[in-house]
């Protein structure tokens, strides 16, 4: 693989992303990915990093700060490029830019059946806690 490159997202990198987690599986039927990235282009698109690779996007991830706690949401690596650190790399570079913005905390939102997923974020050094998340559709 060429050097991975970690950067901001752009708007000429829309086709790309949407097709990144449609092979990752991050679209579910009730997510519109192009309305996802809308909005997150309007507040702290800073946070949104793309990986890319050869002039390709491969990883995604979105984070954000609303003043009490830090999120992740959108985690893709491309299917082929798995297995080699890229996904640790990105969320890395994406708590560090948290922790620029003085994030004392991160959450994330795993479906209970992902268990590689939950796995993964184990060995970054998250945990499960005892809560109950919720959620309401506007």
């Amino acid at each position: 693989m060429a050097e991975l490159i970690l950067r901001a997202y752009n708007s000429s990198d829309e086709t790309a992303v949407v097709e990144l987690w449609n092979r990752c599986g991050l679209i579910v039927p009730w997510n519109n990915p192009q309305r996802d990235i809308a909005l997150k282009i309007e507040f702290q698109p800073e946070l949104f990093l793309v990986g890319e690779s050869d002039g390709k996007v491969i990883a995604t991830i979105m984070a954000g700060y609303e003043g009490h706690r830090g999120w992740l949401n959108y985690l893709a690596v491309a299917p082929e490029y798995q297995g080699q650190g890229i996904g640790r790399r990105i969320v890395e570079e994406a708590i560090d830019r948290l922790q620029a913005t003085g994030c004392p905390k991160i959450n994330l939102q795993i479906r209970a059946s992902n268990q590689d997923v939950i796995k993964f974020y184990q060995r970054l050094g998250f945990s499960v806690e005892d809560v109950i998340s919720m959620g309401k559709r506007l």
